[in-house]
């Protein structure tokens, strides 16, 4: 298991002055309401941009948690660091897995841009096919509410 005092040893995380900390927390947040309501927004005519927004709230609300609760922000590889710090901090192996998904469909949907742009034929995640497109549509719904949604629920309980 990853040590926070090595992380801050190697500039992935820095500990949090007392005059920021109160801007921090409050720009955290804003950006996971709005990445969850962004989510909401889109499920149905932009599923892509839902899911990446659905992470990206369980992302924020992870670092609003320690932020407020340890004082850390994080510097580097912001991910998997986020990750290694919530494996550190908490011990509750459900929230973990829900997270380490979200980060999974994240980097899915990276990798699908990364092969999009490496082909030079896709202009999309998806070709455009209905079909495709209730496919993603199904799997926004799903993520959100078997992931995002409990995951951010369980995170709130932690920030009273």
């Amino acid at each position: 298991m990853v040590k926070i005092e090595l992380l801050l040893t190697e500039g992935k995380l820095s500990r949090i002055n007392e005059l920021e900390l109160p801007r921090y927390l409050n720009f955290l947040n804003n950006y996971y309401q709005d990445n969850l309501d962004h989510t909401k927004f889109n499920l149905e005519k932009f599923p892509r941009w839902a899911i990446i927004s659905g992470y990206y709230s369980m992302h924020d609300l992870t670092k609003l948690l320690i932020a407020k609760n340890y004082r850390l922000k994080i510097e580097m590889e912001v991910h998997a660091t986020t990750i290694k710090v919530l494996r550190e901090i908490i011990k509750n192996k459900e929230l973990i897995e829900l997270m380490e998904e979200g980060y999974k469909e994240f980097l899915s949907l990276a990798q699908d841009l990364y092969e999009a742009k490496k082909e030079r034929v896709k202009v999309q995640y998806y070709t455009g096919s209905e079909f495709m497109k209730k496919e993603y549509q199904k799997r926004a719904k799903e993520f959100l509410e078997e992931n995002v949604d409990p995951y951010l629920n369980k995170i709130k309980i932690l920030l009273k």
